[in-house]
């Protein structure tokens, strides 16, 4: 699938939230470019919901959603119906409550504090992959309100597990593609947030990332490595990174035989790790970064070129240098 290519300001974190939700709750217009590696992740796309049941449904959120005293209503009952013995009530519940987090922030507010968050989140280690797939995407499309990031990152904190950052990322790593698509969608949009990059580190998700952005065929290359690109930005996450078993290869192997896209987020990566220590820049000179940076400063986007250029600088300098640290 090609991606279209994109120069990514990751420092600007409203920057990406305002993104990744125009591009999650547009219904793919093709007339809007896609500019975002999240773009084509919109699990609601029109059409996709064909049985009666979901026209019924559809019919049901646009009365509910013509006033805020009915949609308050129709959410209190939808919340219910998640904690329901039958299946088919909560495959229903978690649908309408995913279509009406969709376009709403006040829908969103609204399902959050109706006490949906918790019973969403348990979805998704459901065994039933429906009720898995409309937790996660509900999850996703209620993650893209700033007042509901922490609600679902924290919610729930039990002693097996807190809130719905461990549970993605067991998503990211055992899901099908679905999953593993709107998992990665949901952690991006939730990792805007400092103590969840941490909690998200703490879950493991380095080595999901590493695996997705190693398997070149996986269709999530792109996705993992720009969730990997807002967890360095805290050093638990550079620290993960490197210690990761083949992290930092994957992302040398990204500079060399990567699409521009993908170059261009892997030296954004490097750079931020290598900044840190020289400890860190020794292992990424060894695993052979600076020739195929080299060919980056000549064939690059722009903002590659800069990142490589940078990156070679430091990299080149003798270890005692010790960059932006006083000795």
């Amino acid at each position: 699938m090609a991606e279209t290519e994109i120069h990514h300001h990751h420092h600007q974190s409203t920057y990406a939230a305002y993104m990744i939700s125009r591009t999650l709750i547009s219904d793919d217009d093709p007339s809007s470019s896609s500019t975002s590696a999240f773009s084509d992740c919109n699990s609601d796309r029109s059409g996709e919901f064909s049985t009666d049941a979901s026209s019924r449904a559809r019919r049901r959120l646009l009365i509910a959603c013509a006033s805020s005293e009915n949609s308050e209503t129709l959410i209190r009952q939808l919340v219910s119906d998640l904690n329901s013995s039958s299946i088919e009530s909560q495959r229903q519940a978690a649908m309408e409550l995913r279509l009406l987090a969709k376009n709403k922030h006040e829908n969103r507010l609204t399902i959050a504090r109706e006490g949906a968050i918790q019973p969403l989140i348990s979805l998704l280690s459901s065994p039933d992959p429906d009720l898995q797939e409309h937790g996660v995407t509900a999850i996703l499309n209620l993650s893209l309100c700033e007042e509901n990031k922490d609600l679902i990152a924290a919610s729930g904190a039990s002693n097996r597990s807190a809130g719905a950052i461990p549970l993605l990322v067991n998503l990211l790593e055992s899901g099908g593609f679905r999953g593993k698509k709107d998992a990665s969608t949901a952690l991006y949009s939730l990792c805007a947030v400092k103590e969840n990059k941490i909690r998200a580190v703490k879950s493991g998700i380095m080595r999901a990332l590493v695996e997705l952005m190693a398997d070149f065929g996986s269709g999530m290359v792109d996705k993992a490595a720009f969730v990997l690109s807002e967890l360095v930005s805290v050093r638990e996450g550079r620290a993960a990174a490197v210690a990761e078993e083949g992290g930092v290869p994957v992302l040398v192997e990204m500079v060399e035989a990567g699409s521009q896209r993908q170059k261009e987020i892997a030296s954004v990566v490097l750079l931020q790790i290598c900044e840190e220590r020289a400890e860190y820049r020794t292992m990424v000179a060894r695993e052979g970064a600076i020739p195929p940076l080299v060919a980056l400063t000549q064939t690059g986007t722009t903002k590659a070129k800069q990142k490589a250029e940078k990156l070679i600088e430091l990299l080149r300098q003798p270890r005692s240098g010790n960059y932006g640290v006083a000795t």
